[in-house]
C-alpha cells in the first residue's frame, strides 16, 4: 500500500489523526497510512474506527483505533498514552483534524453553541497539540503537528460566527506554538482548505444555491479531497523541514475573488 505522490515517504513515522471517523480525517488517515505511517486514527465512534482499522489493513497499511474526545483532556492522554503502548512510542505527527460548525445567525446562537464549536476546534487542538508536544521533545524531540484550519479562518462568510472564529484563531495558535517549540525541533503549521467536495455536501453543491458558491472560485470547481493530499504530505514530512508556523491555503483561488 503506497501513496502515488509518496510511496515510503513516512515510513517509520507514527501518526495520529483526530476526527477519523469520516470525511477529511478518513481520508487523511489513509493517505498517510499509504505513504508508509503507522496511523493511529482517533475519534469517538468505535465503529468507524474498527472499519477505517480494518480497510487500512487490507490494502497493506496498518492503522490503530483510539478512541479520543478532543474536548476532555483525560481522554486526550489516555488516547496517547494508548497509542504508545500500541505503536512503542508516541506520535512525531500530528494532524489536528477534529472540528465542527453550526450555521445559525449570530443573533440567534446560543451559549452552549458557541462554546461547543471553540472548544472542539480551537480548545482541543491546542489540548492535542499539547499533549503531543511534551511527548515528542520527551522523546528528543522533532516532530510536525499539522492544524486543519479553513480559508473561514481568513474570510467570513454568513451564519458560520464561532467556526470562523475558531478557525482564525487556530491560524495564530498555529503561529504562536511554532514559535515556542522550534527550540525542540516541533514544527508546527497549518492546512487552510476551502470548499471540498464530501459525501455531507455534494447534494447541496449540486443544486443552484451551491452552484452561485462555485461560480465565486476562480477555478470553477469544488476541492477534490485528494487535492488536499499533497499539501498534508508536505507538511508532515521532512520536505518541509524548514517550514514552520505556515499556513498553506488550498482552495483554487477562492481567497482571491473579488469581495
Amino acid at each position: 500500500m503506497t501513496h502515488p505522490f509518496a510511496p515510503g515517504l513516512l515510513a517509520g513515522r507514527v501518526a495520529l489523526v483526530t476526527g477519523a471517523t469520516s470525511g477529511l480525517g478518513r481520508h487523511f488517515a489513509t493517505v498517510l497510512a499509504a505513504a508508509g505511517a503507522t496511523v493511529a486514527a482517533a475519534g469517538r465512534r468505535r465503529d468507524a474506527l474498527d472499519g477505517l482499522a480494518a480497510e487500512v489493513a487490507a490494502a497493506g497499511g496498518r492503522c490503530l483505533g483510539i478512541a479520543m474526545e478532543v474536548t476532555d483532556p483525560e481522554s486526550v492522554r489516555t488516547a496517547f498514552e494508548e497509542v504508545e503502548a500500541q505503536a512503542g512510542r508516541a506520535p512525531d505527527i500530528v494532524v489536528n483534524n477534529a472540528g465542527i460548525t453550526v450555521t445559525r445567525p449570530a443573533m440567534d446562537l446560543t451559549p452552549q453553541e458557541w462554546s461547543s464549536v471553540i472548544d472542539t476546534n480551537l480548545t482541543g487542538c491546542f489540548t492535542v497539540a499539547q499533549a503531543a508536544a511534551r511527548r515528542m521533545r520527551a522523546q528528543g524531540g522533532g516532530g510536525s503537528i499539522v492544524n486543519i484550519a479553513s480559508i473561514l479562518g481568513r474570510r467570513v462568510a454568513g451564519m458560520v460566527a464561532p467556526y470562523a472564529a475558531s478557525k482564525a484563531g487556530l491560524i495564530q495558535l498555529t503561529k504562536a506554538l511554532a514559535l515556542e517549540w522550534a527550540r525542540d525541533g516541533i514544527r508546527v503549521n497549518a492546512l487552510a482548505p476551502g470548499y471540498i467536495e464530501t459525501d455531507l455536501n455534494r447534494d447541496f453543491f449540486a443544486g443552484e444555491a451551491g452552484q452561485r458558491m462555485v461560480k465565486r472560485i476562480p477555478q470553477r470547481r469544488l476541492g477534490r479531497m485528494a487535492d488536499l493530499d499533497g499539501p498534508l504530505l508536505l507538511l508532515c514530512s521532512d520536505a518541509s523541514a524548514y517550514m514552520t508556523g505556515s499556513v498553506l491555503d488550498v482552495d483554487g483561488g477562492h481567497l482571491l475573488s473579488t469581495l
